[in-house]
């Protein structure tokens, strides 16, 4: 990886608060606000964000585990989030992300040093954290809490 790697998404305002969002050659994707600004013609900035904070785990999640070569199964993720009224605008003020494994943890003999070091991958998570607290937990296919 580069010592700084770059990104950039192109948006255009196709009307009223919706975008075309434009990640190059991994697609376009519409964003709008809900009503009654918008449409809701698709999803809004922060669901945006807590879609990237959620998805930035999980897949830190399976990297962790993936690399003592163990197989998490299907993962899936949850994740809510509060607003809250600062200076009379709204803010996200937290987010708490579940991620939910597809395989037991006694099948993953090395799941608790991947749980340890997981959140750590995360760009997005460790980016955002450095203004909104985010909660995570994970659950193996049990429903087992296995961190909190």
């Amino acid at each position: 990886m580069a010592d700084n790697p770059q990104f950039s998404v192109n948006l255009t305002l196709l009307e009223g608060y919706k975008f075309e969002v434009d990640f190059g050659d991994a697609g376009t994707l519409i964003t709008d606000e809900p009503q009654p600004l918008g449409e809701n013609n698709g999803p809004n900035p922060s669901r945006l964000l807590a879609a990237s904070v959620a998805n930035c785990l999980a897949a830190s999640l399976m990297f962790a585990i993936r690399k003592f070569k163990e197989d998490p199964g299907q993962v899936k993720a949850t994740v809510s989030g509060e607003m809250v009224r600062q200076d009379n605008r709204w803010r996200i003020a937290d987010m708490q992300v579940e991620l939910n494994l597809g395989n037991d943890a006694q099948s993953l003999p090395h799941l608790e040093r991947a749980l340890t070091q997981f959140e750590n991958f995360c760009v997005v998570t460790q980016s955002v954290r450095q203004g909104i607290n985010v909660k995570v937990s994970v659950k193996d296919a049990s429903g087992k809490v296995m961190l909190s």
